[in-house]
């Protein structure tokens, strides 16, 4: 079974209690994330996401807290990475309910050509 096990690997150098460290290792594995989902989001706007999601628990002063909320990054991230998430679960972490479906996005017709189809707009 793969397993990447990052969050017992930040725990044993005892780095889990540092939000930076989560922060970075996310930001550096973001663009794999987004290709291994394929997932049409500018990468700054997914950084910009994620900056937002952590700002949103900057405070947060019990300590105990903090580990809980680390850790559950950690695990989040490792979920992700090793595909057990599906892409609509990404989406909505990245984007909330208020994406449209995959279906709408693009409209092709009989006459579209080749580039139309590859097209990522």
């Amino acid at each position: 079974m793969a397993s990447l096990q990052l969050s017992r690997h930040a725990r044993n150098l005892g780095v889990i209690n540092s939000p930076a460290v989560l922060y970075k290792r996310i930001l550096k594995e973001l663009p794999r994330v987004l290709m291994i989902y394929d997932i049409d989001m500018p990468i700054e706007k997914a950084k910009a996401t994620i900056r937002d999601r952590f700002y949103d628990n900057k405070d947060v002063k019990d300590h105990r807290v903090q580990e809980m909320l680390i850790e559950t990054g950690y695990f989040a991230l490792e979920t992700s990475m090793l595909q057990h998430k599906q892409k609509n679960h990404l989406m909505h972490f990245l984007e909330g309910y208020t994406t449209p479906l995959e279906g709408d996005r693009k409209r092709l017709d009989q006459d579209s050509t080749i580039l139309d189809q590859f097209a990522r707009n």
